[in-house]
């Protein structure tokens, strides 16, 4: 595996998904991923988790039958920038991600500019993902500059183009070039629906072959590197996976 964390999946706690968390972890042990994020969708979705969902997460314990876990929530961006789980939520999960979804009506470039530049420097959101999406216009340059400001990771998204927002391509293609130009952090996330979709970063790999960017550009080829990205965002280390990372 090129790639041995996987940041953006959703079980079927999201009623649009098919695996547990158990086949999850099965099926990262089978795939050679050593961790993953669980993100389900935040509630504002019309089959969103609740709350509690997010609460809750910690019942699940960061190791797994040596597969490391990291929890997290993909919220929905809100009209404003602001996103829909309370502080009270995000300070018990290891990753917060943000994208837009179709709870929100997609409006013109400029607005959609203006609620991701909001969205940043509130500084709730670790990942903001699926960029590419055509129905969501923005202005790429600003926005990857305040991503750049305030350490936010640009998603490259396993599944755009593949079974959702087609036409996603073209537009991924210009974000990593960009982002690879001014320095962004980048992340990978297959967007798995399923398990079997765990870890399946191709159309992510083609849009980094397209753009010419090298695979140490990539948070996701080491778990150091995702846990270093994290702590830098001011999450709390994660003690009992640095120690199984770095054993010696």
């Amino acid at each position: 595996m090129r790639f041995l964390v996987d940041l953006h999946t959703h079980t079927n706690a999201s009623q649009h998904a098919y695996s547990t968390i158990k086949e999850y972890f099965e099926a990262a042990s089978d795939k050679g991923i050593a961790m993953f994020a669980t993100t389900d969708h935040g509630p504002d979705l019309q089959d969103g988790c609740h709350p509690w969902h997010f609460g809750n997460l910690g019942a699940i314990p960061h190791i797994v039958d040596k597969i490391a876990l990291l929890r997290g929530v993909e919220c929905n961006i809100r009209a404003g920038g602001s996103i829909d789980l309370e502080n009270s939520y995000l300070k018990r999960l290891d990753i917060v991600l943000a994208g837009f979804h179709e709870s929100l009506e997609p409006s013109t470039k400029d607005k959609h500019t203006a609620i991701l530049l909001h969205l940043i420097e509130a500084g709730k959101v670790d990942i903001i993902t699926h960029l590419g999406n055509p129905r969501y216009p923005f202005d790429h340059e600003q926005v990857l500059a305040c991503a750049k400001e305030h350490n936010v990771a640009i998603e490259l998204n396993g599944s755009s183009g593949i079974n959702t927002r087609q036409g996603s391509h073209p537009n991924c293609v210009e974000i990593a070039k960009l982002a690879a130009k001014m320095g962004n952090v980048i992340a990978l996330g297959s967007d798995a629906h399923s398990c079997y979709r765990l870890g399946d970063f191709r159309a992510a790999e083609k849009v980094l072959e397209e753009a010419g960017i090298g695979y140490d550009h990539i948070i996701n080829t080491s778990p150091i590197k995702v846990l270093d990205f994290l702590e830098a965002r001011g999450h709390e280390p994660i003690e009992s996976l640095r120690n199984f990372f770095t054993p010696f």
